[in-house]
């Protein structure tokens, strides 16, 4: 319920104040398994990226939003869970597996934090990991514009996101070289669509 509410809310503020636009939401598959891997640019990210989709997406969230008990409650309500950053958190892993298992969306930023300059870092390997253990797609996605809402410089800025095409893994998941290969191959992707969309 707080999920639609939420959605309700999001898709004509963003469409309103931030003339948002919205491409390729035919790429994300309309049933089953799918791994949502986006660029991270600031903490409006997660609901852009969700509200404009058919799909109820589930997210990893970095531990120290659970802090508050009240937010923590909103965003669990909201298919969001816990995950330790710069560390191996199995519980974490555990629970996107299962999110996956049961045919769910799955958002993640294989950055792992937010780029506080616009540009894309280097990818985690905690993506492809999962992709490579559940078999389930990665659909790629570019985010422009969020890092710069309520900025002194534009402050109502034009937002877009672009869905790309599903991305399958390829490799041994055991080798940590196929694992990296792999998240960077997804991050090279929404550069190049990234570029696209400016």
């Amino acid at each position: 319920m707080i999920y639609t509410l939420a959605r309700c809310i999001f898709v004509p503020f963003f469409k309103i104040f931030f003339r948002a636009r919205i491409l390729g939401l035919e790429n994300l598959p309309k049933e089953g398994p799918v791994i949502l891997a986006a660029n991270h640019l600031s903490n409006w990210d997660p609901p852009l990226l969700a509200c404009f989709l058919p799909r109820e997406v589930s997210y990893m969230a970095k531990l120290e939003l659970f802090e508050n008990p009240v937010f923590a409650a909103a965003i669990r309500s909201c298919h969001a869970f816990p995950v330790k950053r710069g560390a191996a958190d199995r519980g974490a892993i555990k629970a996107a597996m299962q999110v996956l298992k049961e045919g769910g969306v799955l958002g993640v930023f294989p950055e792992g934090t937010r780029s506080h300059t616009g540009e894309l870092q280097k990818a985690e390997p905690g993506i492809a990991l999962i992709a490579s253990m559940s078999k389930a797609p990665v659909v790629p996605a570019a985010i422009i514009g969020t890092n710069e809402i309520f900025s002194e410089e534009k402050r109502f800025p034009k937002l877009s996101v672009v869905y790309g095409e599903p991305m399958e893994f390829v490799g041994n998941r055991k080798s940590r070289e196929d694992l990296e290969a792999f998240s960077q191959s997804i991050l090279d992707k929404i550069s190049t669509m990234k570029e696209k969309i400016k």
